[in-house]
């Protein structure tokens, strides 16, 4: 089967458009939604609604994410910058009350076939780390014990896996170039973010995997970007949510990135 590995959507629902009909011409079987289906972006009711359906029809799996916690009442906003903050209160207002007990019910994490799903890391999934570097990526895979852990939260994609001399390097995957990602190692993807890019380019990243040939491709899709920015303007949204989507804003520290 191969599967599409959504994570970071943030409420755009331009990209989640884009990337549903690009994955289906890509004969993608079930539908991975890694966290965050919400926050930031000017769309969660709908994108919400979508990712739902999904997911009772038996489509798509889902597993939770931090803004998803904090939209739900799960987890509070403390840890989050003032844009972040700003976006879940006004995400919040958008979400009906069935929205957001489906976010409160979603799981941490899923396992099966040796793959893992995360937003974060498995190890402590509530604690919502960042992966974005060998020693956390090591301690993700310890702990989630499969061949293959597929996770978000870091809005850059990044490959890690195992050596023999128990290093955990990481490589940037390129854009539509599969990988083969043998199991007679152990491996890490961070897919990327689809609705919210943080490295200065437009576009909706989302990677297919293809469990039975051990394929990994990675994509960042064009879409109607411009739409979704003045969505987040006409909301009242900060400016630099807008900034981000339209490809202008530049990397930030982990710190900010909440």
């Amino acid at each position: 089967m191969k599967y599409a590995l959504i994570a970071d959507l943030h409420g755009n629902l331009e990209a989640l458009y884009a990337i549903l009909a690009h994955a289906g011409s890509q004969g993608v079987g079930r539908y991975i939604f890694l966290g965050d289906i919400v926050g930031y972006g000017p769309d969660p009711e709908r994108v919400l609604e979508m990712c739902r359906h999904m997911v009772s029809t038996g489509d798509a799996l889902a597993v939770l994410g931090n803004h998803d916690a904090a939209a739900c009442g799960r987890d509070s906003t403390q840890s989050m910058n003032d844009a972040a903050r700003l976006a879940i209160e006004w995400t919040r207002s958008c979400l009906k009350p069935r929205h957001q007990d489906w976010l409160a019910n979603l799981p941490l994490m899923l396992q099966r076939d040796r793959m893992t799903w995360v937003h974060a890391s498995a190890l402590n999934p509530a604690a919502w780390t960042y992966i974005d570097n060998s020693r956390q990526a090591r301690a993700s895979l310890h702990e989630a014990g499969s061949t293959w852990v597929f996770s978000g939260h870091v809005h850059d994609p990044m490959l890690y896996y195992t050596c023999s001399d128990q290093r955990v390097p990481g490589v940037r995957p390129l854009e539509r170039r599969s990988i083969i990602l043998q199991p007679r190692r152990t491996w890490l993807a961070v897919v990327g973010s689809a609705g919210q890019p943080r490295d200065g380019m437009p576009g909706a990243r989302y990677a297919v995997f293809d469990r039975a040939r051990y394929a990994y491709t990675s994509y960042r899709l064009a879409y109607d970007y411009t739409t979704t920015a003045a969505k987040i303007r006409a909301a009242g949204l900060p400016e630099r949510l807008a900034r981000y989507v339209e490809g202008a804003g530049l990397q930030v520290p982990r710190a900010l990135k909440r």
